[in-house]
């Protein structure tokens, strides 16, 4: 994150999807909006088409100096760190400047004499110029953390005549912890703080867990404030997580010369005397697209790339259609726009015409692991994909024309496990999934001319991080493997 003004800019990993590196945009650091994505274009964000799941773009900062805006990150599908530049944040950016150096998660700082510093997990520092990506000085070894494993994440300021290295360590989950140090200079040494880490959640019982890959921003009041990574698990043991690694906000105080950072709640209560601005957030998430713009909105995205051959907004007007350039969810390369499950219980929703071909709605970690609400040939089925099982769990006769699918998420909490938490319902088939204590429900239902009917209902649970691995959560869209089709109208809202 940056603060321009009045202004904050952050900036978040995109991975494998297309475009990438999605840029919100606060003036209270609490409600965000979307404003675009810093690599739109191929020439940008060049993703083969074998790039697997949870690869591509890792780790970008955002920096403002000297009337610029300027965002590196690491294409770890092409091993290449990239700077790219805009005067207006909302874009466009410039093409990148490659740095071919090891490691991930870079970040950039400048001097009082105008050098500019990148530092990388490791964790090391070059000075560079920035503006063609070569090396001045370097690598500069500076500070390895607290003896947890993957140091990462460094990002260095400059504050009260003291060089701060904050970086994260003990790995991105459960053992993940934020630790500090300082030196009179960005060469180092650097003396580790008295208290590292100064934020971890390892080993207790707290809502949100994975807490690292931190950064520190300072409003126009004087606070300060970190912005993290973390993660929110629920079920009992083992527990599983299905949205990703999430961004989270919280104070820091500063204590002889060394932030301190409470614990991290879910939502975190302004302290005393802190920005009126900081109030709390306004009711957000829920989402319609009409598809009446000339453009997709920033928030859609496609795994690796998004052709302009297998989508228009011109060739229907008012509606999306898309091209199949894939015949397959279960490998890459398939027609998909989606956006990311941001709640744990949401609906989306949307009016499909499949025309001759094969379409639907689809909510995805990755090609081995997705569930699918299909229509083709007059039926809609529900299917899904995990790991090495394919299975068409419902099918259901429907008149041809425009329809409305809808996936829906909940939440069970059961105590004490005895309930089985998954069934297919299409024809009052034996349960499908296992006993747990908590479960994730998704739900699939189509609008028939009798109301609603949910055709089945799966255990979220094979849709988790921990069981396709990676570092992404879930998306939700709309795909065609077959000919075309065309949506009206996209739905997304939290519930319950």
């Amino acid at each position: 994150m940056c603060r321009v003004g009045d202004d904050y800019y952050l900036v978040c990993s995109s991975f494998e999807y297309f475009p990438g590196v999605p840029l919100l945009h606060s003036r209270d650091l609490v409600n965000w909006r979307q404003v675009g994505n810093v690599l739109d274009r191929p020439s940008q964000l060049e993703l083969p088409a074998d790039t697997p799941a949870s690869q591509g773009v890792y780790a970008p900062t955002i920096r403002h100096h000297d009337g610029r805006f300027w965002v590196v990150t690491t294409n770890v599908s092409l091993g290449r760190h990239l700077i790219v530049t805009a005067q207006d944040p909302a874009g466009p950016w410039s093409d990148p400047v490659y740095l071919d150096l090891p490691h991930v998660d870079p970040s950039l700082a400048w001097d009082d004499e105008g050098n500019c510093w990148l530092t990388t997990s490791g964790v090391k520092s070059y000075r560079i110029d920035p503006d063609t990506g070569r090396v001045l000085e370097g690598p500069i070894p500076l500070w390895s953390g607290t003896g947890g494993q993957y140091p990462e994440a460094p990002h260095l300021y400059r504050i009260d005549g003291w060089w701060y290295l904050l970086l994260s360590e003990g790995g991105t989950h459960t053992g993940h912890a934020v630790s500090v140090a300082r030196s009179r200079s960005p060469r180092g040494p650097f003396a580790p703080a008295p208290t590292n880490p100064i934020l971890t959640h390892r080993g207790s019982n707290l809502p949100v867990q994975a807490t690292g890959h931190a950064d520190l921003v300072q409003s126009p009041d004087g606070s300060w404030w970190m912005v993290l990574l973390g993660i929110r698990a629920k079920g009992q043991w083992p527990p599983y997580h299905v949205l990703g690694r999430e961004t989270f906000l919280v104070p820091v105080r500063w204590v002889d010369g060394w932030p301190v950072v409470d614990p991290v709640e879910e939502v975190t209560a302004a302290p005393a005397g802190s920005a009126p601005a900081l109030a709390a957030p306004a009711e957000a998430g829920a989402y319609r697209d009409d598809f009446d713009a000339a453009v997709l909105a920033p928030g859609w995205v496609s795994p690796r790339s998004r052709p302009d051959a297998a989508w228009s907004l011109t060739a229907r007007p008012g509606w999306l259609t898309l091209n199949a350039t894939g015949a397959t969810l279960d490998r890459a390369g398939a027609t998909i726009v989606a956006t990311r499950q941001r709640h744990h219980d949401c609906r989306a929703s949307a009016r499909l015409d499949p025309g001759g071909g094969t379409a639907g709605l689809t909510i995805r970690i990755d090609e081995a692991h997705h569930y699918d609400l299909e229509v083709s040939a007059g039926r809609v089925r529900v299917v899904g994909r995990v790991g090495p099982f394919r299975q068409v769990f419902a099918e259901l006769a429907v008149p041809p024309g425009p329809l409305v699918l809808t996936i829906a998420t909940r939440t069970h909490d059961l105590r004490p496990p005895t309930v089985t938490c998954a069934a297919d319902l299409s024809a009052g088939a034996a349960p499908f999934g296992v006993r747990a204590a908590a479960c994730d429900m998704v739900a699939f239902e189509v609008q028939t001319s009798d109301g609603p009917r949910v055709l089945a209902e799966l255990d979220g649970r094979y849709l988790s991080t921990e069981v396709a691995a990676g570092f992404t959560g879930r998306v939700i869209g709309m795909y065609v493997t077959e000919g075309s089709a065309a949506f009206d109208w996209f739905d997304y809202r939290p519930a319950g």
